[in-house]
């Protein structure tokens, strides 16, 4: 179980670590061109999010929180593991699927001003890569507690 912790807490701050160059750098770079340059900028990077590399990452991290908190359930039940795997499971991956799939969907119809899509997508992502953050910051304390 240590080891599912270790690799876990890895994948969850590289995924923050994602997150917090898009809304630290690219976001900003993005608002910074002309609108039409910026949407189609941004339905590039969408398109390509959703190609092997991202998802593995991706979705290869939620399904590693997701075991690791059914594999606490039914073991040793640490606040901080569970804690960690839900911050993930939720504060990302439910984020991502409730409010950035959704805002892209609209970028992608050309149904969004994009001034506002920017500041929502990139209000949400923060709390993407904030929660990822947490995630891995619990899976490190256990960690360093020897768990």
């Amino acid at each position: 179980m240590r080891a599912l912790v270790l690799v876990t807490g890895v994948a969850t701050a590289v995924v923050a670590g994602a997150f917090a160059v898009f809304s630290l750098m690219v976001m900003p770079a993005l608002a910074a061109l002309p609108g039409p340059a910026g949407v189609a900028a941004m339905q590039s990077v969408n398109r390509a999010a959703v190609r092997p590399p991202f998802l593995a990452l991706f979705l290869g991290t939620a399904l590693l929180c997701a075991a690791l908190a059914v594999g606490e359930l039914a073991g040793e039940r640490r606040p901080l593991v569970l804690a960690g795997a839900a911050l993930f499971l939720l504060g990302v991956f439910g984020v991502t699927v409730l409010a950035n799939v959704p805002l892209n969907d609209a970028l992608a119809g050309a149904d969004v001003a994009w001034t506002d899509y920017l500041r929502r997508w990139t209000a949400w992502n923060t709390v993407r890569a904030l929660a990822a953050l947490a995630s891995a910051a619990a899976l490190t304390v256990v960690l360093a507690d020897g768990g």
